[in-house]
């Protein structure tokens, strides 16, 4: 019999995804953060543009909004979620660390916090890969919620010092 604390176990012990139909739809919101640590001369290609594969953080952008928009493909038991906006942004400390944030809105009956995780996830592994020849031990991480609103649970925001 599985423990009823879980809600992502039937009566069985086995996976299931949540019945959210019993909730209301609400607006919500989630805000995650990710940090690409790199060598200096890697973000300042970045910076520069001079990097062989093109426009590093346009494409990266572009593959956060998509993974976000497909994250119940990703993560099994996600719902697929009527996104009403996806913002990336890019940010850094000018020497050796590339911070990626998104935030992602929807109205609905469950959070998007696995969607804006999942959209820094993507972003960050774009950088890494459209400069994995100018370096391969680039890091990723901490990769982390900032910030929820919205839902039953109410709201969330981390209190310990930002990436």
């Amino acid at each position: 019999m599985a423990d009823k604390g879980f809600s992502h176990f039937n009566d069985q012990g086995r996976a299931r995804m949540v019945d959210v139909t019993g909730k209301d739809a609400t607006e919500r919101t989630a805000v995650a953060e990710t940090t690409v640590t790199m060598r200096p001369e890697t973000l300042a290609a970045i910076r520069s543009g001079r990097v062989g594969k093109g426009d590093v953080l346009a494409v990266a952008q572009v593959a956060g909004i998509m993974a976000a928009k497909r994250t119940s493909e990703w993560i099994p038991l996600c719902h697929p979620l009527p996104l009403a906006g996806i913002d990336i942004r890019f940010s850094d400390n000018g020497v050796d660390r590339l911070h990626i944030e998104a935030t992602v809105k929807t109205v609905g009956r469950t959070g998007v916090e696995m969607e804006a995780l999942t959209a820094v996830s993507a972003a960050a592994l774009t950088v890494y890969d459209m400069c994995k020849a100018l370096q391969r031990d680039m890091e990723i991480g901490p990769t982390r919620l900032v910030r929820k609103t919205g839902g039953t649970s109410g709201d969330y925001e981390r209190t310990e010092e930002r990436a």
